[in-house]
């Protein structure tokens, strides 16, 4: 059921009829829509304002519900908190600290291992192909690389494209979607951990340009999902003290957590880890959470902390320490004048043309990209391979394209590097030279940023180089993403972010006199970059100052992610929006449209069909036919104490009334019942269950002529407004507080006066939606 909106369906494209059955031939999101223009929709919007959304999750057109993150204050709920003890609190508190440490623990423990056998997979194949290079073996060498890359992109690709659609692409999107209160299907169960987890190894070692880190924040979600259900499916661990977490909310603030870890996992940042959950996914916040997200990520760092001393000296990995992110230029003075910042906002604004131009292009290659995954696995996973040849034959030839770099006798005998890891490659340079490029091509994401960010070595990076390098990486990048497989955006727009910052380092010297390191200039480009595509500016601040270790970098990190994301806002919206957009999740956004403000709440109630409502005590009869005939997720409850006069007594949900069905709680005259009938009936853990399905329920004849008292189940504080507030002010509203339902009450009370002007779900405050009802507001959204 994707509708929550108790109103009569009214037929049209992608509507429920009288009846309540969708027509396959009018939903929106059937084989047939015909889409063959990337100018046209990927789901087509409803002339109509409806309570029915769909959406794209991993490639597939799906049915989206919202979260119950509101506490359903019915008389079994208030009589649960009363009757629990003392020992229970302490149980609830106790397992809601122990899960966030074994989600940082468990993120942590995952990470490194994932680092471990990134950098293994990828030294084995890599000093294998410079052999081969070095013996001249050149056509030997080509084989090797791309037969190694294809058969890992193989691996991965098969992975999502069979067993997790959905854990291709990094999930961050998908994650942002279920912290603002839509049920995401199929994202964060066992079959996605394990492909996210094998998938990214292989992605992220068949030298692909995608990273590891959004991957990672989706591994951590999982995680939370998963420790707080006691696991999936029929290995679902039933034990007592999970029940505390059979609820949305509970579930919500632990994924946070688990996004949080991912990101600490990712880059060792731990207060940048909290601060992204806060700025980035999270729609909700409140001190208790922050705490918790900090405990997470404390954990993580310990973890991590622990393996980076296992694994010092090289004893885990064939590159690096084990490939644990850190680019320390902790040791670096920064020095600079008044006239620096002048080329700080330079690399600012730039960064910020840059970073939305790469969001429009990746937008298109995006629609591109959906249309061919349309067509079936098949087509997945040719794209996939077909991107993978792309890329090892780029990174294999276009080193031998440029000219090798004699060694400086400043750097030492770590110049040229033979073996391992090191800023200066040999490759098909003869002995005391290094080519440049091949440097930061054939080596990892993450040894690749090192060297790119390494201080004191103007002279190290030709700008040909660096201007092959940051072409053939914002090319990989927009075709890489998208494709079958899990991906991260973080690695490839920080990789061509520092080239260009070293770009601009290399112009101005040869033109103006910069006291800056190419090293940082590097950083700067990195973080103009990212905050130009990305948007992000407390926790990527935070992030590079945890990356770099040196607060002296704070005041020109801050001024360059400021101008970056206020120049990249004023051409489109983050990557990550425009994701969840292509995907047709219902986000509700942080600021309503300006053209809000001149419409009230009960105006877009009355562009509504009439409402469903319920009696306190309702005919079995009748309520099975407002299920079976409706798709929604919630009905108003409505009292009527005498002849004339009606209230609202509340809201109950589908969920508790197929639970009353189920159970045959009937009564055989139209009365109240007392407290203590639904407690020996109910609990609180069987309400918790979202099981709507009423298919296979039969009622004899005798009981559909009995009756249901609802009010036990009914939620008698739901959120109501006036129906004089404005749209604006009710998404503010809506988002704040992570509603499902909003009641819309009459300004005027009396006894022949309806209680109730009508109810308002996520998707009725779409702007889209509204726009297709109230078509004289979209010329008012074109002049805003």
């Amino acid at each position: 059921m994707e509708e929550e909106t108790p109103t009569t369906a009214v037929p049209g494209p992608g509507r429920k009829h009288d009846n309540g059955v969708n027509d396959p031939e009018e939903d929106p999101g059937s084989a047939g829509d015909g889409i063959s223009s990337l100018q046209q929709p990927l789901l087509k919007k409803s002339n109509t304002l409806t309570a029915n959304h769909l959406a794209m999750v991993g490639a597939k057109v799906s049915h989206i519900e919202s979260l119950d993150y509101e506490i359903i204050e019915n008389d079994l709920f208030k009589h649960d908190w009363r009757s629990r003890s003392t020992v229970e609190v302490l149980q609830y508190v106790f397992l809601k600290w122990a899960l966030a440490f074994l989600v940082g623990l468990l993120t942590g423990v995952i990470a490194s291992l994932i680092n471990l056998a990134i950098e293994n997979i990828s030294g084995v194949k890599m000093l294998h192909m410079v052999q081969l290079v070095r013996d001249k073996r050149y056509w030997a060498g080509f084989f090797y690389f791309s037969g190694f890359n294809l058969a890992l992109t193989f691996v991965a690709a098969v992975l999502c494209v069979v067993f997790a659609p959905t854990a291709a692409g990094p999930g961050i999107p998908e994650i942002k979607a279920y912290l603002n209160g839509v049920d995401t299907p199929n994202m964060f169960g066992a079959p996605q951990l394990i492909v996210k987890i094998i998938g990214s190894i292989c992605a992220v070692s068949s030298g692909l340009d995608l990273g590891k880190e959004g991957p990672l924040v989706h591994i951590g979600a999982c995680l939370a999902n998963l420790l707080s259900q006691g696991g999936s499916g029929r290995f679902r661990l039933r034990w007592k003290w999970l029940r505390y977490f059979n609820n949305d909310r509970d579930r919500r603030d632990l994924i946070t957590c688990g996004a949080s870890s991912g990101v600490c996992a990712a880059f060792r940042s731990p207060v940048g880890g909290v601060l992204f959950a806060l700025e980035e996914v999270a729609t909700w916040w409140r001190s208790a959470l922050l705490w918790r997200t900090f405990f997470s990520t404390a954990t993580v760092v310990v973890v991590l902390r622990g393996f980076i001393e296992v694994c010092r000296g090289g004893r885990c990995g064939l590159f690096g320490a084990g490939g644990l992110i850190i680019f320390d230029v902790g040791d670096v003075t920064v020095r600079y004048r008044l006239g620096d910042l002048l080329l700080v906002t330079l690399v600012g604004v730039i960064g910020g043309v840059l970073g939305a131009l790469y969001n429009h292009v990746l937008h298109m290659v995006l629609r591109l990209y959906n249309l061919i995954n349309d067509k079936g696995r098949m087509a997945k996973l040719a794209l996939a391979l077909a991107v993978c040849v792309f890329t090892s034959a780029g990174m294999y030839v276009l080193p031998f394209a440029v000219p090798c770099t004699p060694c400086d006798p400043a750097f030492g005998t770590a110049c040229p590097a033979t073996g391992r890891s090191g800023n200066f490659k040999q490759f098909n340079c003869p002995a005391g030279q290094y080519n440049d490029l091949a440097t930061l091509l054939h080596a990892t994401n993450v040894d690749a940023t090192r060297n790119i960010f390494s201080t004191g070595t103007p002279g190290e990076f030709r700008l040909d180089s660096l201007l092959i390098f940051f072409a053939i990486y914002c090319v990989l990048g927009l075709f890489t993403f998208g494709i079958a497989v899990p991906s991260g955006l973080f690695l490839p727009i920080i990789l061509m972010g520092a080239a260009y910052g070293r770009i601009v380092a290399l112009v101005l010297q040869s033109t103006v006199a910069a006291s800056i390191d190419h090293g940082l200039y590097a950083v700067l480009g990195a973080a103009a970059l990212m905050s130009g595509s990305m948007r992000m500016t407390v926790s990527l601040c935070v992030i590079f100052l945890e990356l770099t270790n040196n607060l002296l970098l704070l005041p020109m990190t801050m001024f360059v992610l400021l101008i970056a994301k206020t120049v990249g806002d004023a051409f489109n919206p983050s990557i990550y929006e425009i994701i969840l957009d292509l995907k047709g999740l219902p986000f509700l956004e942080p600021k309503p449209e300006p053209w809000m403000k001149d419409l009230t709440v009960g105006e877009l109630a009355a562009a509504k069909p009439r409402t469903i409502s319920l009696q306190v005590v309702e005919k079995v009869s009748t309520v099975l036919e407002v299920l079976q005939n409706t798709g929604h997720n919630g009905f108003p409850v409505v009292d009527r104490p005498r002849p004339g006069l009606s209230e609202l007594h509340g809201l109950v949900l589908r969920s508790h009334l197929v639970a009353v069905l189920r159970k045959r709680w009937f009564l055989a005259e139209k009365r109240r019942t007392e407290e203590w009938e639904a407690r020996e009936r109910f609990s609180s853990v069987e309400l918790a269950d979202k099981n709507c399905k009423i298919d296979d329920l039969e009622l004899t004849p005798e009981e559909l002529e009995m009756y249901v008292d609802l009010h036990p189940f009914t939620n008698t504080t739901p959120y109501t407004v006036v129906e004089t507030m404005s749209v604006a002010k009710a998404v503010v509203l809506f988002r704040s507080v992570a509603l499902r339902h909003m009641l819309i009450m009459p300004k005027y009370q009396g006894p022949e006066i309806s209680p109730l002007v009508g109810i308002l779900t996520r998707q009725d405050l779409r702007a889209h939606n509204i726009l297709g009802a109230f078509p004289h507001l979209a010329k008012k959204s074109k002049t805003h």
